[in-house]
C-alpha cells in the first residue's frame, strides 16, 4: 500500500455540520437544521450510488416523525407513502398452519391503525428532494472512509475514500485521493453497525455501562401477486415455525400499491446453531401453507438484507462525542416488538439538529453537545424505548412462546406505568452465542424450487449489487488463519452460512475427501448487511467502505 506520506494532499471544504448516511435521520437531521437555522451549511454524504440505493426496510411506518418534520408532506404530489394500515394480523405458525392471535390480547402499542405500509428507501428519496431544496449538498456515491481529529482529539469531519486503488493496495492510472468534509460538528447517522460508528464508539468508550447491542438480520423480498389475492394496507406478522423455540424472530407481510407484497423474515442474531441459515429459514418460511397459496402465480422482483439494531433502552451508547454525535440506528433506536425505526430516527435527527443549532448560534464547535445526551431519554424516543425494553431480554431468556407472552404481559403493564421485571440485560454479545458443531443437530435445507423458494446467486442479481472488482477487499480479516484453522472445525465455518448472499465459501481440492480447505471471499456479492461484522464467533472479520457507489441498488426497498 501505497505510504500516505507519499499521496498528494486531500482537498477539503468546510461547513458548519457533517453529516455521515443520506438515511432518514440523516436526511432529517439536515432539513431540520435548515428550517431553524437557514444560514446554516449542511453536507450529507452517501456511500450508495443515490440516496435510498442502500436503504432496506420492511416497511410499515409510523409518519409522527414525517408530520413533525414536514407538516405539508400529505398534501405534496409526490407524497411518498400514500397506502395506509386497513388491517392487523397476528399469527403464531406451526409447520402446518397457524393460530391468529386476537388483537384485543395486544399491547396498544402494536397498534398499527394510523401507519402507512411502504418504501422506506422512496420515503428517503423524498426527504433528499426537500433538504436539497432547503441548500443542503449531498454527495452519493461517496463513502465516508475515516473520521478527522484536531489537535486536541475532537472530531472534526470525514475523510471520503479514495479512488483507483487497486487490489495490491496501490493507485493506478484512475486513481483520485478522496476529499476532507470538516465540519464544527459531525453527525453519524450510518445505520446498523456503521464502520465509522463502530470505531468512534470504541475511542470514547461510548458503551461503557451499556448492555451490548443485540442485533437482528432482516431479509426481503418484494413479490407482485395475483390482484385477486392483493388486500392494500394488509399488515401481517407472525412467529414461531420454521424457527424452533430457542431461536428468535419471525416475518413480516405488507400489502403495498401496484398488487406488489413486501414479504420478509427476521433472525436475531443470538441464535445458538452455526449450521443455521437465516437465508434458508426465509425460503422456508414462503413454504408454509399459508403464504404459498398467497405467492402462487406470483413473481418475485427485488431481494435484499440488512442487519437490524435490536438491544433497544439498555444498549443505546452515549450519544455524543467531542465533535459530534449519533441519530438513527446509529444509535440504535428500533424498536423491536413494533418492528419499527424509521420514526425515532427521523426523531433523532431532529432532535440532534435542535440541539445543534443553539450550539452554533453560541459560535460553537468541535465540544460536545451534552444536551442532546440528556434530551433523548425524556423525548419520545426514549418513551417509545422504555415500554418495550424487556421484550427482546424476556424472548432470549424464555424462548418464544413464553418469551413473547412476558413481554406482552411487560408491555402492557408498563402502559400504566410499572414492570415486573424492572429493567433486564441482555447478558453476552451475539457473536458469542454460537455453540460448537458437537453440540448441535446440524440442519439440512432442501434445494430451492425456483418458485418459492430461490438460491442467493439469482437473489444478489436482484438485490442489482455490484462492486469495482479491481479494489482492496473491504472485508477484512485480522488473522486470515482463522476461518479454517479455528472456525471450522469448530464451528463449520458459519460465514458461509449466515452470509445471506453466498460472500464467504470453504472450496476444497477434493470435495469428496474434503481435503485442502480454502476460505474464498466474494465481496463482489456484498449487500453491505454487515452480519459478518456481528456474527462471526471469532470477531475477526471487519467490513470497511468499498469504494464508490460499490453495494446494492435497491430500486423500493
Amino acid at each position: 500500500m501505497a505510504d500516505a506520506a507519499e499521496l498528494p494532499e486531500r482537498e477539503g471544504m468546510d461547513y458548519d455540520v457533517v453529516i455521515v448516511g443520506a438515511g432518514p435521520a440523516g436526511l432529517a437531521a439536515a432539513i431540520r437544521l435548515k428550517q431553524v437555522s437557514p444560514d446554516s451549511t449542511v453536507v450529507v454524504v452517501e456511500k450508495g450510488s443515490e440516496a435510498g440505493a442502500h436503504i432496506l426496510s420492511g416497511a410499515v411506518i409510523d409518519p409522527i416523525g414525517l408530520d413533525r418534520l414536514l407538516p405539508d408532506w400529505r398534501d405534496d404530489a409526490e407524497r411518498p407513502l400514500s397506502v395506509e394500515v386497513t388491517a392487523d394480523r397476528f399469527y403464531m405458525l406451526h409447520a402446518n398452519g397457524g393460530l391468529r392471535l386476537p388483537n384485543f390480547a395486544m399491547p396498544p402499542l402494536m397498534n398499527n391503525h394510523g401507519n402507512f405500509v411502504g418504501s422506506l428507501a422512496n420515503v428517503v428519496r423524498y426527504l433528499a428532494k426537500r433538504a436539497e431544496a432547503l441548500g443542503v449538498e449531498i454527495y452519493p456515491g461517496f463513502a465516508a472512509a475515516e473520521v478527522l481529529y484536531d489537535e486536541k482529539g475532537a472530531v472534526r469531519g470525514i475523510a471520503t475514500g479514495d479512488m483507483g486503488i487497486g487490489k495490491n493496495g496501490e493507485p493506478n492510472a484512475s486513481y483520485t485521493r478522496g476529499m476532507e468534509l470538516r465540519g464544527r460538528y459531525t453527525l453519524l447517522a450510518e445505520g446498523a453497525r456503521g464502520s465509522l460508528t463502530k470505531q468512534l464508539i470504541a475511542k470514547f468508550s461510548l458503551d461503557a455501562g451499556k448492555e451490548p447491542q443485540k442485533y437482528g438480520i432482516g431479509l426481503k423480498e418484494i413479490w407482485q401477486i395475483d390482484p385477486a389475492k392483493h388486500t392494500p394496507g394488509l399488515v401481517q406478522h407472525s412467529f414461531g415455525w420454521p424457527l424452533d423455540n430457542r431461536t428468535g424472530g419471525g416475518s413480516f407481510l405488507y400489502h403495498m400499491e401496484d398488487n406488489q407484497i413486501s414479504i420478509g423474515f427476521v433472525v436475531h442474531l443470538n441464535y445458538e446453531n452455526p449450521t443455521l441459515s437465516p437465508f434458508d429459514e426465509f425460503q422456508r418460511f414462503k413454504t408454509h401453507p399459508m403464504i404459498a397459496e398467497l405467492l402462487e402465480g406470483g413473481k418475485r422482483i427485488a431481494y435484499g438484507a440488512r442487519a437490524i439494531t435490536e438491544g433497544g433502552w439498555q444498549s443505546v451508547p452515549k450519544l455524543t462525542f467531542p465533535g459530534g454525535a449519533l441519530i438513527g440506528c446509529a444509535a440504535g433506536f428500533v424498536n423491536v416488538p413494533r418492528i419499527k425505526g424509521s420514526h425515532n430516527a427521523v426523531l433523532s435527527g431532529m432532535l440532534a439538529a435542535d440541539h445543534l443549532a443553539l450550539a452554533l448560534a453560541e459560535n460553537r464547535s468541535h465540544d460536545e453537545l451534552a444536551s442532546y445526551e440528556e434530551a433523548w431519554r425524556g423525548s419520545e424516543i426514549g418513551k417509545d424505548l422504555w415500554k418495550v425494553r424487556n421484550a427482546k431480554p424476556l424472548w432470549s431468556k424464555f424462548g418464544t412462546w413464553l418469551g413473547i407472552s412476558l413481554g406482552g404481559l411487560d408491555m402492557w403493564t408498563n402502559t400504566l406505568g410499572f414492570s415486573l421485571f424492572g429493567t433486564m440485560k441482555h447478558g453476552k454479545p451475539d457473536y458469542a452465542s454460537l455453540k460448537m458443531l458437537s453440540e448441535v443437530t446440524p440442519k439440512v435445507y432442501p434445494k430451492p424450487d425456483g418458485r418459492l423458494t430461490f438460491d442467493k446467486p439469482s437473489s444478489v442479481f436482484l438485490s442489482n449489487t455490484n462492486h469495482e472488482e479491481d479494489q482492496p477487499p473491504h472485508l477484512v480479516l485480522t488473522d486470515p488463519s482463522i476461518p479454517i484453522a479455528k472456525n471450522l472445525p469448530l464451528y463449520g465455518e458459519p460465514a458461509r452460512l449466515y452470509c445471506p448472499v453466498g460472500v464467504y465459501e470453504v472450496v476444497y481440492e477434493d470435495d469428496a475427501k474434503k481435503t485442502n480447505p480454502r476460505f474464498v471471499i466474494n465481496a463482489q456479492n456484498c449487500v453491505h448487511c454487515k452480519t459478518c461484522d456481528i456474527k462471526d464467533p471469532a470477531q475477526n472479520i471487519t467490513w470497511v467502505p468499498p469504494e464508490g457507489s460499490g453495494g446494492p441498488n435497491y430500486p423500493n426497498m
